[in-house]
């Protein structure tokens, strides 16, 4: 009997334990980072052509699959792919399958063209700052649209040969623009540092791909495969894991940035300008200056223990993620003064932002300006 009641007690246990741990697991499932990889083109879209035999659609796919996989090795991440087959994805679905699954990042892979031997990596951000190079990048990724049917139905008049159309498309992923960069900096850092590869660097484009997606959003091009040396090393599948290892690293690496509270400053978006204006009137009516000091996934409170004794914190959401600043004022010398402050607490890669009725301004737009 009492054998009996102690194997009653000993499976009772037993299955409470089984119990808290699956329901661990669920909850550890739910806080997971969650990355779309988005392989380009498929189906009847085989994307850049290429005299080498090469298909961007395959090379794209492999790739995908390949930094999917890695991310999955690491309990932290769960992967969603917008496709793992040879099948056709309208872009306004990759971008649907994105935002349905509340991801936290979205990498859509491809490989670039061009009718010279041009090669190197880039990866794009979404933004209206589109060059004649960039343009032709934006009109060529943003033409598959006409392989769908009814696009004129899915994407309102939209045409991607119109400057008007591929400018306007960059406003509503504007928010997430900065830590798209972040990203896209990892990425090309990890080709010409780790792979020794030409960087052609971080470029902002009207791409549609990335026009609906509510979260930091990058488009890679993972090199040329117009090119006879590179569109050889894209096809190899020592090239592809290669690639796709930079790629997996970088997203890691901006992970624990976020998870750290660190804020890394966007390098040639936030020049240093207070030298160049340290005649003009330092106090602007209606504008308020602030000091970013970081951005991150945590929703921290707005304490100074949290922020290296760093008081009169304010923060704002921006989706999935959390910038922090340190102070507020209209007078430009006094915000200068809050970030050398900063940086000696510690966050050496703030900077300093401006807002005018709520709305966040170029900080050299202000300074140029007459009227304070």
């Amino acid at each position: 009997m009492q054998t009996e009641r102690r194997y009653i007690i000993v499976l009772f246990v037993l299955t409470f334990i089984t119990y808290l741990t699956s329901l661990n697991s669920v909850y550890a499932q739910d806080d997971r980072f969650v990355v779309v990889i988005d392989a380009g083109h498929g189906g009847h879209d085989p994307g850049r052509p290429t005299k080498n035999g090469y298909k961007e659609k395959d090379i794209a796919l492999k790739i995908a699959m390949k930094v999917g996989k890695e991310l999955e090795k690491n309990p932290e991440f769960k992967v969603i792919y917008t496709r793992k087959t040879d099948v056709f994805v309208t872009l306004k679905n990759r971008a649907k399958i994105a935002n349905k699954a509340d991801a936290d990042l979205f990498v859509s892979i491809h490989c670039n063209a061009h009718h010279t031997q041009a090669y190197g990596t880039e990866t794009f951000v979404l933004g209206a700052k589109n060059s004649e190079r960039n343009m032709s990048v934006a009109k060529a990724e943003n033409e598959v649209i006409f392989l769908e049917d009814n696009y004129e139905e899915n994407y309102a008049g939209f045409d991607p040969s119109s400057l008007e159309s591929t400018i306007a498309i960059g406003i509503e992923q504007e928010v997430y623009v900065e830590q798209s960069i972040i990203l896209a900096r990892k990425i090309e850092d990890n080709f010409s540092g780790k792979l020794k590869r030409k960087s052609r660097g971080i470029k902002q484009a009207s791409l549609w791909v990335m026009h609906n997606t509510y979260m930091p959003s990058v488009l890679i091009e993972t090199g040329f495969i117009t090119n006879k040396k590179e569109g050889a090393y894209l096809n190899s599948k020592s090239g592809q894991a290669k690639i796709a290892t930079a790629i997996k690293d970088a997203i890691i690496a901006y992970k624990k940035e976020l998870d750290q509270n660190i804020s890394t400053n966007i390098a040639g978006l936030n020049e240093d300008i207070s030298n160049e204006y340290e005649d003009l009137p330092q106090v602007y009516s209606g504008v308020t200056f602030k000091v970013q000091i970081a951005a991150s996934s945590k929703n921290l409170a707005p304490k100074s223990y949290n922020f290296n004794g760093l008081s009169d914190i304010t923060k704002d959401k921006f989706g999935n993620l959390y910038k922090y600043y340190y102070g507020n004022t209209s007078d430009y010398s006094k915000v200068k003064q809050l970030l050398q402050e900063a940086k000696t607490k510690g966050y050496t890669s703030s900077f300093v932002v401006a807002y005018k009725n709520g709305e966040r301004i170029d900080v050299s737009d202000v300074l140029k300006s007459s009227t304070n």
